[in-house]
């Protein structure tokens, strides 16, 4: 098949860690490497932001990147994109128009109206593909624990739920978002569940680690906005000391592009904000911002932890707790979103309530003393991974999806023409 995935402000391309980059940049990635091992072609369409970038680069074979020319040719933060969807979904169709894709998969919300609108404009006489969407995350979730900080644009809290009744399939990442999309009135019959991956030919637990500079480890890796709850993990190790247990690190990978370990905090407010209130909690000390860490020495940095947490307010899935699963490192993790289907609570990590520095410190206080309760619960998390969070799995899951779809979208094409003669 002839696969036109569109992510509208997630470029494969993106360095990772950034505010809007991060989970769904890997997700067009990595689903896109493993289409096309499995024979098919992909293209990822993309908003240009910046003048210098080429039309088209190859990421792999079988994969190209096109950049989109929509709106300024400078970075803009996703939630000022909406004006710019309609000369996106414009150029969409006059790239299609003279060879449509065989299906078109559009990931978050905006790239859905896109696609819908690119495919809609390709206008009578050529094949309307299918239109599959993934959205990553839902208005809905975020205004409910952002309130007034959701900067979403208002249109979102209507042309969201449209774009999930207009599309063929929406393919959830978890059960817990397919709650929240029947809640939106899309039907359950549009919908099926398939969730993200994580390479384990990169991700293994084998392998050298990093050195920890302290008896024990705990790493964060994310974005750094609030939502992540990067600031419970520092209230979680303030606590741990109050108890007793000091000799424990906090290494905080994440944060705006150019961020590096030389200038982690990089005029970023969120990690500044983090930094102040380690600062005022007096674990300054144990507390180190990493900036970007480049993908490729992120397996050792994985390995060298006793625990990954990851305590989001909520979290539509979370690829990060996978990849620590794959280097067979236990994870602390929120039991919100798709965190409570990857991670299995006392087999392959432990869950908390989210925003709860005691009952976080209470696990990781488990997790420090007891090294075979780690080494049980990273066996089981490498396990996990591979049975159900291959990409390749992923990947054929995605595919099965896709040919249902298509044979659909030929099957009503049938009855037309039956209909007219």
């Amino acid at each position: 098949m002839r696969i036109a995935m569109v992510s509208e402000h997630a470029s494969p391309l993106a360095a990772l860690g950034g505010v809007d980059a991060g989970g769904q940049n890997v997700h067009v990635s990595a689903l896109s490497r493993a289409l096309a091992a499995r024979g098919h072609a992909v293209s990822v369409y993309t908003r240009r932001d910046d003048p210098a970038l080429p039309d088209r680069v190859a990421l792999c074979p079988g994969v190209e990147v096109v950049h989109v020319t929509a709106g300024p040719l400078a970075r803009v933060p996703k939630d000022e994109l909406l004006p710019h969807m309609p000369e996106f979904a414009e150029e969409l169709a006059a790239l299609w128009r003279p060879a449509p894709p065989d299906v078109v998969h559009s990931h978050f919300w905006m790239s859905g109206l896109a696609a819908l609108d690119g495919v809609r404009a390709l206008g009578p006489g050529v094949p309307h593909p299918p239109v599959m969407h993934t959205y990553h995350a839902l208005g809905s979730v975020k205004r409910r624990h952002q309130g007034d900080a959701d900067t979403s644009p208002a249109e979102r809290a209507w042309l969201e739920p449209m774009v999930g009744r207009r599309v063929d399939t929406v393919i959830a990442t978890c059960e817990d978002e397919t709650r929240e999309l029947q809640a939106l009135g899309i039907p359950r019959a549009k919908i099926t569940v398939v969730p993200c991956g994580v390479d384990l030919a990169n991700f293994s637990a084998s392998g050298p680690a990093e050195t920890p500079g302290a008896a024990h480890r705990l790493l964060s890796v994310g974005r750094l906005v609030p939502r992540k709850g990067v600031d419970v993990v520092i209230r979680a190790l303030a606590a741990l000391r109050d108890a007793g247990f000091d000799d424990v690190e906090l290494e905080v990978v994440g944060g705006p592009q150019g961020a590096s370990e030389a200038e982690p905090l990089s005029g970023d407010p969120e990690a500044r904000r983090l930094a102040t209130l380690a600062d005022e909690l007096g674990v300054a000390d144990r507390v180190h911002f990493r900036g970007q860490v480049p993908q490729q020495r992120m397996p050792a940095l994985l390995r060298s932890a006793d625990a990954v947490v990851c305590t989001p307010w909520y979290e539509p899935f979370g690829i990060v707790p996978l990849e620590s699963m794959a280097c067979g490192t236990p994870v602390v993790v929120a039991a919100v979103g798709g965190l409570a289907d990857s991670v299995v609570d006392g087999v392959t990590g432990l869950h908390v309530p989210p925003r709860d520095p005691e009952a976080l410190a209470s696990a990781l206080l488990r997790l420090c003393e007891d090294p075979q309760l780690r080494s049980a619960l990273g066996a089981a998390g490498r396990l996990r991974v591979e049975a159900g969070y291959t990409w390749e799995r992923v990947a054929a899951r995605t595919e099965a999806a896709y040919e249902l779809a298509v044979g659909q979208s030929l099957a009503d094409v049938r009855r037309l023409e039956g209909v007219a003669l």
